[in-house]
């Protein structure tokens, strides 16, 4: 429904966009990450699955008992339920896209 603007979603003294689909008529929701090394989320879960994907530098993901190393260009998704989170890895910024699977965004921080 129209254009939704950076500055519309941005977090209050972030980098990082957030947009959640029902405010805007849409089925799915997300982050646009902008962090610095060794910054990310802790671990969270969702009850529905989240897709990540890496635009710029290297994020290492931890989900449930496996962490994976993710680069540009490169995708990942983890099933509802399940715990995870993410960290700059790299020695440049991370910029990550993170697809909720929902039009508004349920999280519980461990």
């Amino acid at each position: 429904m129209g254009i939704v603007t950076a500055d519309g979603i941005r977090m209050p003294g972030s980098r990082t966009l957030r947009f959640e689909g029902r405010e805007h008529g849409a089925a799915v929701s997300f982050f646009h990450v902008d962090n610095e090394p060794g910054q990310g989320p802790g671990l969270h879960r969702h009850p529905y699955s989240e897709t990540w994907h890496v635009l710029a530098g290297e994020a290492t993901i931890t989900m449930g008992e496996e962490t994976i190393v993710a680069h540009a260009g490169d995708t990942a998704t983890v099933g509802a339920g399940v715990w995870h989170g993410f960290v700059n890895s790299g020695d440049g910024p991370l910029r990550i896209l993170c697809i909720h699977a929902s039009d508004t965004m349920i999280q519980e921080s461990l």
